[in-house]
């Protein structure tokens, strides 16, 4: 691609990086099915620069699709203009609250990221799309490192053995930012002196730490994407990606496809799966007029196969779930 800049909204810069195209007037709209305000969606958003992290940021490339490609796909014989909005909104929320996904696939997102590279390593798990990194085999590593503030170091959680508990005291983290500084300091110091004594850059670049940010072209469509999402937007991942999930979602999936990001909020991010176990708990809370029930009556009303374990994550999982719910209060 042509070098071009990026439309900045925030403080992040690009550095070395990927060139990007100066000239988007030859794009066209996304797809045969795109109205004028989808076309002018997409072409407000592409290129537009997203923040994210410290020098970090997403940016739409290319969009092929709008709610109306989904519901194209799903009618297969339906011709555009054919159907009112709200039966395009009423299908989309059918498909979506019963997983026929199919029809999702056949839109398809295109972005720029620029990610650390060991959250980079938690997005590539996602072997759904389709990606182009930046090499530093051929390319001189991009000069900036994710940095930690004073206040932003977590502490191991007690429960999740990957998972972060709460931030250190504002005294423990300074001497870890101080010290994150001087070691990332160092390593691009030493790699920087590798290169300049004429060492290969693929092996000059072994000892840099996985703060570096790198970045990469990533295309995946609407199905897998909304799949990702719901996963690193999910109160559970690391916070790094989650910010990175949530940016994507709600700067650049909601205005371009806004009835199909509804469905997705009601029917996965903000929904409660009930499995057969938990459905055959709360009947038996019912049936024993323990609704609310107290934490007493839940234990007392839970599967026999949790019964006599002292740990038990589907246990515990299915009583948040009803403290969520209401069913269960405290005492």
């Amino acid at each position: 691609i042509a070098g071009k800049e990026l439309t900045a909204r925030g403080p992040a810069s690009h550095s070395v990086g990927f060139p990007l195209p100066r000239d988007t007037s030859g794009m066209t709209a996304p797809t045969s099915s795109g109205t004028p305000d989808s076309a002018a969606v997409l072409e407000a958003l592409r290129w537009q620069k997203f923040p994210v992290l410290d020098d970090g940021f997403v940016a739409l490339v290319d969009c092929m699709g709008d709610d109306g490609s989904v519901v194209q796909a799903a009618r297969v014989s339906y011709g555009a203009g054919t159907r009112p909005v709200s039966d395009n909104r009423q299908l989309i929320r059918y498909l979506l609250r019963h997983a026929h996904t199919t029809p999702f696939e056949m839109a398809e997102l295109k972005f720029i990221v620029r990610v650390p590279m060991d959250c980079w390593r938690q997005w590539i798990r996602h072997r759904t799309a389709s990606v182009n990194e930046y090499s530093t085999r051929y390319s001189l590593a991009i000069e900036a490192m994710q940095t930690t503030g004073d206040d932003e170091w977590r502490s191991q959680a007690a429960a999740n053995r990957q998972g972060s508990g709460a931030s250190l005291p504002h005294d423990n983290g300074h001497h870890h930012t101080a010290a994150e500084r001087e070691l990332q300091t160092l390593a691009r110091q030493v790699y920087e002196e590798r290169l300049a004594a004429g060492i290969a850059r693929e092996q000059a670049r072994k000892d840099l730490p996985l703060s570096t940010y790198t970045e990469a072209y990533w295309k995946i469509d609407l199905h897998n994407l909304l799949h990702f999402l719901a996963l690193r937007m999910d109160a559970h991942a690391q916070l790094e990606i989650r910010r990175y999930a949530e940016t994507i979602g709600r700067e650049i999936v909601a205005p371009l496809f806004p009835l199909v990001w509804e469905a997705f909020l009601d029917y996965r991010m903000e929904a409660v799966r009930l499995t057969r176990l938990d459905r055959e708990l709360i009947r038996r809370l019912a049936s024993r007029g323990k609704t609310p029930a107290s934490e007493t009556d839940f234990l007392a009303a839970q599967d026999p196969g949790w019964q006599g374990l002292e740990r038990c994550r589907e246990r515990d999982e299915c009583l948040a779930k009803l403290r969520d719910l209401g069913l269960v209060v405290p005492g």
